[in-house]
C-alpha cells in the first residue's frame, strides 16, 4: 500500500520550494527582526542552485539567533551576480566570498584537492576557521529554531576547542581510517563550532597515505579525524539534529520550539521546507 504521507510530504515540500523561489527576490529584502547581537562569524559553503534554500537557513539563524558580527557565505564559483547582491541584500551582515587558499604549508598533493574537488574546497573553509572570533560552519539545508539562543552557551565555554554535529552513522571514505574503532561517535560537517585553530596533522597525513582519489566524503572523514584529535565535543543532540527516523511520515519529528537547529540531509531534505514557517 503507497505511503500517502511520505508522498504528499514530498510533493508539499517542492511546492513550497517553488513558491519560495518565486518569491525570493520580495523575501530577501524583507527585513529579519533582530532580537540580539552576537559575537561570532558564521560561514556557509553554497552553490547557485542551493540559492533558495541557503536565503531560508540565514533568515532562520538571524531570526532565532541572532545578528552575527559576519555571515559570509562561501560561493563554489557557480552564483550569479544577482545572486550575489540577492545574498547581500538580506541583512548588514551578510558578504559573499570566494574559497580561500589553501593554507602555504601544505602539501601540493593535499593542496590540489583544497583548490579544485567540490568538497575539498569546503574542507579549505573548515579549515581556514576560526578567524578573529569563534566561527559557526552551517550547510544551506540547516535550520534554525527558538531555541537557537543556546548556541552562545558553547560559545562561552572553553573545555573544548570545538563542537560537532554528531552523525546519525558514519558516512565517510573508510580509506582513511585506521581500524574500525575510528568510526565511533561520527562527525557530521553540516555544522562544526569552531572555537581555537585545530591541528590538522593527522588527518593531512591520512591524505597523503590514501590510495586512489578522493570522494565525496573524503573531507567529512578528515573533520571526523581532526575532532577526534583535538578532544572536540559533540553537540547535545537532543538540541541539535541530524535524524533520518521520521523520512517517511508526513510531519517533522523535531521540529519545535526546543530546538535550536536541524539538519536536513538529503533523505529529509523536503521538510527543511514543509519546516520552514516553524
Amino acid at each position: 500500500m503507497p505511503n500517502y504521507g511520505y508522498h504528499f510530504a514530498r510533493a508539499e515540500g517542492r511546492f513550497r520550494q517553488a513558491v519560495y523561489d518565486g518569491l525570493l527576490s520580495l523575501i530577501a529584502r524583507r527585513p529579519v527582526p533582530i532580537r540580539r547581537e552576537i559575537p561570532l562569524d558564521v560561514f556557509s559553503y553554497s552553490s547557485e542552485n542551493r540559492l533558495a534554500e541557503q536565503v531560508a537557513s540565514i533568515r532562520s539563524f538571524l531570526k532565532f539567533a541572532g545578528r552575527p558580527h559576519r555571515f559570509v557565505v562561501v560561493s563554489d564559483g557557480s552564483h550569479s551576480a544577482r545572486s550575489v547582491e540577492l545574498l547581500r541584500q538580506i541583512d548588514a551582515s551578510m558578504s559573499v566570498e570566494q574559497v580561500p587558499p589553501p593554507r602555504s604549508d601544505v602539501p601540493a598533493s593535499f593542496a590540489s584537492y583544497l583548490r579544485n574537488h567540490p568538497t575539498g574546497k569546503q574542507l579549505a573553509l573548515v579549515m581556514s576557521l576560526p578567524c578573529e572570533r569563534p566561527a559557526l560552519y552551517i550547510d544551506s539545508d540547516v535550520l534554525f529554531f527558538s531555541a537557537a539562543p543556546a548556541l552562545m552557551d558553547c560559545v562561552a565555554r572553553t573545555a573544548a576547542p570545538a563542537y560537532y554535529l554528531p552523525d546519525c552513522g558514519f558516512a565517510g571514505d573508510e580509506r582513511l581510517l585506521r581500524g574500525s574503532d575510528e568510526k565511533s561517535e561520527p562527525v557530521n560537517t553540516g555544522v562544526l563550532l569552531i572555537l581555537r585553530p585545530l591541528d590538522w596533522s593527522l588527518s593531512i597525513d591520512r591524505f597523503l597515505k590514501l590510495e586512489g582519489e578522493p570522494n565525496f566524503f573524503t573531507n567529512q572523514t578528515m573533520t571526523h579525524l581532526t575532532m577526534h584529535q583535538n578532544g572536540a565535543r559533540p553537540l547535545d543532540p537532543a538540541k541539535y539534529v541530524l535524524r533520518l527516523d521520521d523520512q517517511f511520515i508526513h510531519s517533522d519529528r523535531y521540529a519545535g520550539p526546543n530546538l535550536v537547529l536541524r539538519h536536513y540531509v538529503d533523505p529529509v531534505r523536503h521538510k527543511f521546507w514543509t519546516s520552514l514557517s516553524r
